[in-house]
């Protein structure tokens, strides 16, 4: 099938910086779509339609499919396949439906002028998403690309930044990059001089913390003082265990039931991008901080859930991971969990009191699964000298439901 759709990449340098088979594709076009900024890059021809992007968006896609089988051209920014328009419309159309003619994006421009390998810099898009999940990358001597959601996001970058005790990072605003109006900011972020930007701009972050901050690893289960909590906490040596039995792969969905602060969703997420958790949990107060749990530690777009379980289950997406941390007991809970996971997916639940461990004994016996008890241990004051405390063990039972 030839393609009907060319989707064409276009930098700040507009035509002058396209190939030749890109400006042939655009002069070639019956219907021509783009934002207002990049069609006014093109000359009107009267032979043309020019189809400015709708509002809401969404309704592009219609309006775009309405064209199907005519010559139709996309004008993007950059490279339409990185966080563009490219992989939206992929999503919707066989690959042999269309061609897509790829610009330098704006963030190989700025690794470009900062002399970075991109491969090694880390791109957190925080247009139409939270900023807060910069917190997810911090870490010293990092290289994060920050695309820009307006000129006022570098300044709510930097004030993150101290706050977080990252004050001494460095940042460079690159506006519109790649064009002749191109201009370059630079600064700490402690002392960031500048409160608006151009709207369009990217950021280059080179992280540098103080020397007392801590920086958190996404590897391995964090401390527990990393969590606003009420006591109601996986501990990390018991969170460590459940993690590795959850064992999170890149686009999974996780339902934690019984969410307590969020620590396993959090961390589940944490764990990889691609990582997504619904946190189910009654308690008001409890939510509370596992949104403020969720912004500290870079997971905003954590979904949370109120109510209790079972009722709170009804009409969730199907999960791939269930983990079952409070309710245990509860009728029905488990039941809903097990008819919801998918087939192939691991359910883990960890039990404390003697009433919830003999629920996980029975429960193993209906679906089956692994049994492991884990007793800690911690060195504390004793008199003069010291001695082991031993927590409270923990049950926890993996079981996989058959394809």
């Amino acid at each position: 099938m030839t393609p009907w759709l060319t989707i064409v990449g276009i930098g700040e340098d507009g035509l002058h910086g396209l190939a030749e088979t890109s400006r042939r594709a655009i002069a070639e076009a019956q219907v021509l779509f783009g934002g207002e900024r990049h069609l006014a890059m093109i000359q009107a021809r009267a032979d043309q339609q020019r189809r400015p992007w709708p509002s809401p968006f969404s309704a592009a896609y219609e309006q775009l499919l309405g064209h199907r089988g005519s010559p139709v051209c996309v004008l993007a920014s950059g490279d339409p396949m990185l966080f563009g328009i490219g992989g939206s419309l992929a999503a919707r159309l066989p690959a042999e439906e269309m061609r897509i003619l790829p610009a330098p994006s704006s963030l190989s421009l700025a690794a470009a002028r900062m002399g970075w390998a991109l491969q090694d810099a880390r791109l957190v898009p925080a247009h139409g998403r939270p900023l807060a999940r910069v917190n997810l990358h911090l870490a010293p001597g990092a290289r994060l690309l920050v695309l820009s959601a307006d000129g006022e996001t570098p300044a709510q970058l930097a004030r993150l930044l101290t706050a977080r005790g990252y004050g001494r990072s460095r940042l460079t605003v690159f506006e519109r990059v790649g064009g002749p109006a191109e201009r370059r900011l630079a600064g700490e972020a402690a002392a960031w001089p500048h409160p608006t930007c151009a709207a369009l701009n990217l950021i280059a972050l080179e992280c540098q913390p103080a020397p007392e901050v801590r920086s958190l690893s996404r590897r391995g289960a964090l401390p527990d003082e990393a969590f606003a909590h009420d006591g109601q906490l996986t501990k990390r040596d018991v969170r460590a265990a459940t993690l590795a039995r959850l064992a999170p792969l890149p686009g999974e969905l996780l339902w934690d039931v019984g969410a307590g602060c969020g620590s396993i969703g959090i961390e589940w997420m944490r764990a990889d991008d691609g990582c997504r958790a619904i946190a189910i949990e009654p308690n008001p107060a409890r939510r509370d901080l596992i949104e403020r749990n969720c912004q500290h530690l870079g997971v905003p777009e954590l979904e949370l859930v109120a109510g209790s379980a079972p009722e709170a289950l009804e009409g969730l997406e199907p999960p791939d991971v269930i983990f079952i941390g409070g309710g245990l007991t509860v009728a029905g809970v488990a039941e809903h969990c097990w008819q919801a996971l998918k087939p192939g997916g691991r359910l883990v639940a960890n039990a404390v009191t003697i009433q919830s461990e003999a629920f996980l004994v029975g429960l193993r016996e209906r679906i089956g699964g692994e049994l492991t008890r884990i007793s800690v241990a911690h060195a504390s004051p004793l008199g003069r000298f010291d001695g082991w405390r031993t927590a409270m063990p923990v049950t926890i039972l993996l079981t996989v439901k058959s394809r």
